[in-house]
């Protein structure tokens, strides 16, 4: 733990001191090019939340899967005036005498980053898709095996009985009376539906309607027939 702290320090510092020297030499160079007070300070603001939002956007488009094309570019574009002026301030131009280009490219630096900054802020964000649990495995048993019978056991099951009276009469314990369905409870909604249409046959034909017609037409299982007689 104490060495991960350690770690996320050194990064933190080194990120501060690196930000820090890119600040001076972006306010430097802006003063130089005639951006005087406050102006100066908001330059380098400018330049670096561009690059920041710019390379979050890149890598939220980059984790969905998608083009980070646009977000890239405008990546670079501020990676490029910040190296931009990191470099001029080296004592490669003399700030005393910036030239008219130059001036030109830093006036027209907000432009430019309220553009970028307004593509990124209005670009739709890509939501990612969510991950399904995973199923939990279950334990399925095999199906166990008959048992084998010995012949110790074989000759303790009971001999069949050749009574006809004997076999006839699982038979007839098997077969019964069929039970009807309960009837199930209809939502009222179909229960209002039932009602019109044994008014409507009612009305058409003078006699009233079967419970097995009613749900024919609306399109139930033979099962529902109770059901529908119950509504009747």
């Amino acid at each position: 733990m104490r060495a991960h702290l350690a770690r996320v320090d050194a990064v933190i510092i080194q990120a501060v001191i690196a930000g820090a020297l890119s600040f001076s030499h972006l306010h430097d160079l802006a003063e130089a090019a005639g951006q005087g007070g406050w102006k100066a300070w908001a330059y380098p603001v400018s330049v670096d939340l561009l690059l920041v939002a710019a390379w979050r956007r890149m890598r939220e488009q980059q984790r969905a899967g998608h083009s980070a094309g646009g977000p890239r570019l405008w990546f670079l574009v501020a990676l490029a005036a910040s190296l931009g002026a990191n470099v001029a301030t080296a004592g490669l131009l003399d700030l005393d005498d910036v030239p008219a280009s130059l001036r030109v490219v830093v006036a027209g630096w907000p432009a430019v980053a309220f553009f970028g900054g307004t593509l990124l802020a209005h670009t739709p964000r890509i939501p990612q898709a969510p991950t399904s649990p995973a199923a939990p495995d279950t334990d399925t048993e095999p199906p166990s095996a008959p048992a084998a019978v010995d012949g110790h056991h074989r000759d303790a099951l009971p001999a069949p009985s050749t009574d006809p009276a004997a076999e006839e009469e699982p038979v007839t314990a098997l077969v019964s009376t069929p039970v009807p369905a309960p009837a199930v409870p209809l939502p009222p909604a179909l229960v209002d539906r039932v009602q019109a249409l044994a008014e409507e046959h009612q009305a058409a034909t003078g006699q009233p309607a079967d419970p097995d017609t009613v749900r024919a037409r609306l399109g139930l299982p033979p099962s529902m027939t109770p059901s529908v007689a119950a509504h009747l």
